[in-house]
């Protein structure tokens, strides 16, 4: 089933998402949905807050970047309770957008080496490292759980730039492919 996808402004973009145990409710379910959405939105990622849910889950498919780096064919991960232990490496520059900043896409500096422990679908505990856009997709995607935005990364010159098309956003006034959920607040604002 396909979730609405959360909108800027929203403030459970900005939780700290809890941990969850095996017997969270209808998990299988949610992971299954949380995939369909992702898919059918043209993501490569998609975390729990985005759907509404302050939990550390998030889910990832680097299929689409396979052909600059071949060995990321078919990766497809789910991590649940995840801690990025490390990151290493000189930072570097890509030019990110997400599903909840639609029709945004800024210049973000990452480290190009994370080791992160997390659980899958099944609660086994794994602990990998990865490199490259692996690496930047569960590192997006991570600070989701962390209740932190790729625009949080900008410099205040480059959040001024964009603060008109944040603004149409949290209002409303954009038309993505997918079905968004936009946050109204106590003053009726949409």
């Amino acid at each position: 089933m396909f979730l609405p996808i959360v909108a800027y402004g929203d403030p459970v973009l900005k939780e700290v998402g809890v941990v969850i145990s095996p017997d969270y409710p209808k998990l299988k379910e949610l992971i299954e949905n949380m995939y369909e959405t992702m898919y059918t939105s043209h993501g490569v990622g998609l975390a729990a807050p985005q759907i509404g849910l302050a939990i550390r889950l998030f889910i990832i498919d680097c299929s689409p970047f396979e052909e600059d780096e071949p060995h990321l064919a078919g990766f497809k991960k789910t991590f649940i309770n995840a801690e990025i232990i490390e990151e290493e490496g000189e930072e570097w520059f890509f030019n990110e957008g997400c599903l909840s900043i639609p029709e945004v896409r800024e210049e973000v500096s990452r480290k190009p080496k994370i080791t992160i422990r997390y659980y899958d679908e099944n609660f086994v505990e794994h602990t990998e490292s990865y490199e490259g856009m692996a690496a930047r997709v569960i590192q997006h995607e991570y600070d989701h759980i962390e209740g932190i935005l790729f625009t949080d990364y900008l410099s205040p010159l480059r959040k001024r730039i964009i603060k008109r098309r944040l603004s149409d956003i949290m209002n409303g006034k954009v038309s993505p492919e997918y079905r968004m959920r936009f946050y109204k607040s106590k003053k009726g604002r949409r």
